[in-house]
């Protein structure tokens, strides 16, 4: 008798948190716009009443480093935190 297992693959999203230097909501609802067009499947908002003008992203498929760079090359300063 041989015994066969099976494993169910639970794909769980992960949510990144950045600090940025974006401050009004024109700019915060271009770049999620932007952040849609390479991460569909995400939630993606700021919160601009946070000190730290936080960028939440939420999803399954998503690299935060792109994330950086994609605000970054729209010239805004973008760290994940720790």
């Amino acid at each position: 008798m041989s015994l066969i297992l099976f494993s169910k693959q639970i794909s769980v999203p992960m949510v990144e948190v950045f600090k940025t230097d974006v401050y009004e909501e024109g700019q915060a609802d271009s770049l999620v716009c932007q952040l849609l067009q390479h991460f569909p499947d995400s939630k993606i908002n700021f919160d601009l009443d946070d000190c730290d003008k936080i960028l939440r992203v939420e999803g399954l498929n998503f690299l935060a480093e792109k994330v950086m760079r994609l605000l970054e090359e729209n010239g805004f300063t973008c760290r994940l935190l720790v």
